[in-house]
């Protein structure tokens, strides 16, 4: 379950929406009152998203938008009026009253749109770690390179490693490659 930010200047309107996200299991939530505060934890933690209303005691809600961190996004609530028409990748605006399943399916598509930047790249040894594990695998079991790759992933989360990592244990300890 995703973590996410709920920021919003009415303590009452937070805590319903945190409620209401905790409840359906959709995701677990920090409740923030300043721009301040979510720029705190945005930099401290790998939060993908922040659910926020049109403006905080500090900074607007799109002043607040143009300070996160790259990869992250940004749930915006506000009165339609409010509301820009252009879209900004990485603003999903919706506008009140607001319906419990639009809430839901926004936040779904924010999540959705930072989970494509957030995971962070294999670098160039990593990824050939990783080939050359599972052409051990293939050439050692006979398997196929999509068979060699789930063999690979099963491992890395069964030991709660890192998929390079485990591809590295295995060329040392099984194959004996790397030493």
């Amino acid at each position: 379950m995703e973590r996410v930010i709920v920021a919003f200047e009415q303590e009452r309107t937070m805590e319903k929406i945190r409620r209401l996200l905790e409840q359906t299991g959709t995701a677990r939530t920090l409740g923030c009152r300043t721009a301040a505060e979510v720029k705190v934890l945005m930099a401290q933690q790998r939060i993908p998203t922040v659910i926020c209303g049109y403006k905080l005691p500090d900074a607007s809600a799109r002043e607040l938008f143009y300070d996160l961190p790259e990869g992250r996004t940004m749930l915006l609530v506000a009165p339609r009026d409010f509301l820009r028409q252009e879209e900004e990748p990485g603003l999903i605006q919706v506008g009140t009253p607001l319906s419990r399943e639009r809430l839901l399916e926004a936040l779904e598509a924010a999540l959705s749109a930072a989970g494509k930047d957030l995971r962070p790249a294999r670098s160039a040894e990593e990824e050939e770690l990783v080939r050359r594990a599972k052409i051990w695998l293939m050439e050692r079991y006979h398997l196929d390179e999509g068979q060699a790759h789930r063999a690979l992933q099963k491992k890395s989360m069964g030991s709660g490693q890192k998929l390079a990592d485990t591809a590295r244990r295995i060329l040392e300890r099984d194959g004996g490659i790397l030493r």
